[in-house]
């Protein structure tokens, strides 16, 4: 009982003494505190407007067909786009698209509406700005919708043309009712799609910076030795000052996670189908991979400011080896086993599956099983880091007084 006790104190008296360092350093708290609540609000409100709408459009008609203006008169009636010129030649519809004034052309030749009339292949084509894929996005939902109106339009005319009417007409316009749902994304919007990631990975990334910031000030000050609790280091017990501050770090991040990932989706009506204590349940292990994970690689950051370099360049990387915006199924295998090394990947793959797709945990019992295993690895190789930096510290130390 007494040596329980003294397990219990010591753990604590490491998270105390971690705290303390924590918010004596303005810049850890500001990444730690401001930074982890700040940039999901950003993203949120950013992105809020999930899909673009009423997207300007020129239209250039050289068939002054009735068949070119049907579908001209459609595609202005979709809600992705606007169609706000009309010009007489491609040039002039090119210069308004230089001038930003529009965002799409469409073009029917002179032979379109012939074409038509006469049952063979007639051609629109249509010009989109790329230089934001959105604007690509709704131009092409917007036509397909068209063109795929358009044809059964098209079809019929020709049946009726041929005697056919009523019901043997629509079966063979279209003999299979198709409903097109969107499972899980009902409205097709961008920040239903991206941000629930986003939280995740601003978790991950937030902590790893500040660990980085907090451990280089550390190394740049050379206070390794002060940083552990004497006895504890004398006595080589160094798994109690590794619980210690994760014990520290999860206090901070507990609250933190909670807000981002159970309040956040409702203020702004992301997804949030999922049971919130699965998501509390999961989230934990996360949190100790994360952890264990920054301590791991902080180790061996020399200074304040390299930790800052690291993560700018491994923040879009993990997003893209987290799934959520390419298919794990199609990376090559070199990239998916690589993913594994990294909490964010697990993490986002099921949250998203929890809470955006009403997933139990038995269901995402692969990524909650790897992320306590990555928390049982990354713990032993914080510990061992913690003992090397201990002990090369204190060779230095040895050699500096001889």
């Amino acid at each position: 009982m007494i040596r329980l006790y003294n397990i219990v104190k010591d753990i604590w008296d490491v998270a105390a003494l971690e705290l303390d360092r924590i918010f004596h350093d303005g810049g850890v708290v500001l990444l730690f505190c401001v930074a982890t609540l700040i940039y999901p609000w950003i993203f949120s409100y950013a992105y809020q407007n999930e899909c673009i709408r009423n997207l300007p459009m020129a239209v250039v008609d050289d068939s002054h067909s009735v068949e070119s203006r049907r579908f001209a008169s459609k595609l202005d009636a979709t809600p992705e786009v606007n169609i706000c010129y009309k010009c007489n030649t491609i040039e002039e519809a090119h210069r308004l698209m230089q001038q930003r004034a529009i965002n799409a052309i469409v073009y029917f030749p002179k032979d379109y509406g012939t074409r038509v009339v006469t049952g063979e292949t007639a051609r629109a084509c249509l010009f989109c700005d790329m230089s934001s894929f959105l604007y690509y996005r709704s131009v092409f939902t917007a036509a397909n919708a068209v063109l795929v109106d358009e044809m059964q339009f098209i079809e019929a005319d020709r049946y009726s043309r041929a005697g056919l009417s009523g019901e043997s007409r629509a079966q063979l316009v279209q003999p299979i009712q198709v409903d097109d749902v969107k499972l899980y994304l009902p409205n097709g919007g961008f920040t239903s799609f991206l941000v629930p990631a986003l939280l995740v990975l601003v978790l991950h990334q937030t902590l790893f910076l500040g660990m980085c910031v907090l451990y280089g000030t550390t190394r740049e000050k050379r206070l390794i030795v002060r940083s552990v609790p004497a006895r504890l280091r004398h006595q080589g017990i160094l798994y109690r000052v590794t619980v210690g501050r994760a014990l520290a770090y999860l206090i901070i991040y507990l609250p933190m996670t909670a807000i981002n990932l159970l309040l956040l989706p409702r203020i702004f009506n992301l997804p949030h189908i999922g049971n919130p204590m699965s998501i509390v349940v999961f989230v934990i292990p996360f949190l100790l991979a994360a952890i264990f994970f920054s301590m791991t690689i902080c180790s061996f950051v020399r200074n304040r400011d390299a930790g800052i370099v690291v993560c700018i360049f491994f923040s879009v990387i993990l997003l893209f080896l987290s799934g959520a915006i390419w298919p794990q199924s199609n990376m090559p295998r070199f990239w998916l086993y690589f993913s594994y090394l990294f909490p964010s990947t697990f993490g986002i793959q099921g949250f998203i599956r929890i809470n955006s797709m009403a997933a139990t945990l038995s269901q995402v019992k692969f990524e909650y099983l790897m992320l306590w295993l990555q928390a049982v690895v990354y713990f032993f190789t914080a510990s061992g880091a913690l003992h090397y930096l201990l002990h090369l510290r204190s060779g230095r130390h040895v050699s500096e007084r001889m």
